[in-house]
């Protein structure tokens, strides 16, 4: 049932997004971060547990600046098949925009001590609001934290930085984005459209 929120959200005759299945790597867990220009333009922060995607939408994108506190909105799971999905989500769906992997690899519980399975002490930190990982990316590397807002809406968290020696003083995922970006050239035309319907 994990992933019923996923697909009662899509219309799969109409989007290529990928149909929610549970899914498992056959060896680490994956993570992986999807710019994504929908109505606002967001990256989405998804962990590899219980063979789905655990998802976040982060607004200002991750940084490797341990001052920058990033608001991480928990959002539905997603399926493991996600991680490789880019492209453009048709108008009058859910999240409709062009989505790109901007980027992926490998995590783990940054616990060594515990004498649980990577997923199980994963998953018991979820619950308890405060996950530690390491990052095993190729922009995100190191170790950071996820964790939930107290007094807060029940799905905020914050994705913090550990100062380690990944970490700068300044970080802005934006300009690390790919020169040949298809999220940059959607908006470049979504934002010259919307000036020619000003001038007209």
């Amino acid at each position: 049932m994990a992933l019923k929120n996923y697909n009662d959200k899509r219309k799969f005759n109409e989007t290529t997004e990928p149909k929610g299945k549970t899914k498992k790597s056959d060896d680490k867990l994956i993570f992986v971060i999807q710019r994504h220009a929908a109505s606002r333009l967001h990256y989405d922060f998804r962990l590899e547990m219980e063979g789905v995607l655990k998802s976040w939408a982060v607004p200002k994108g991750p940084s490797l600046n341990p001052d920058d506190k990033r608001l991480a909105m928990m959002v539905e799971d997603h399926p493991y098949d996600y991680k490789d999905f880019e492209g453009k989500i048709p108008e009058g769906n859910y999240g409709a925009g062009q989505v790109e992997v901007w980027d992926s690899g490998t995590y783990e519980p940054l616990d060594e001590t515990s004498k649980l399975s990577d997923e199980k002490e994963l998953l018991k930190e979820l619950k308890a609001g405060s996950l530690k990982f390491i990052l095993h990316g190729k922009k995100l590397k190191g170790e950071f934290a996820l964790v939930k807002m107290k007094n807060a809406e029940n799905n905020a968290w914050l994705l913090i930085k550990h100062k380690d020696k990944f970490a700068t003083e300044k970080y802005d995922a934006e300009e690390n984005t790919a020169k040949n970006s298809q999220v940059t050239k959607f908006l470049e035309e979504k934002k010259s459209l919307k000036n020619s319907k000003k001038k007209s």
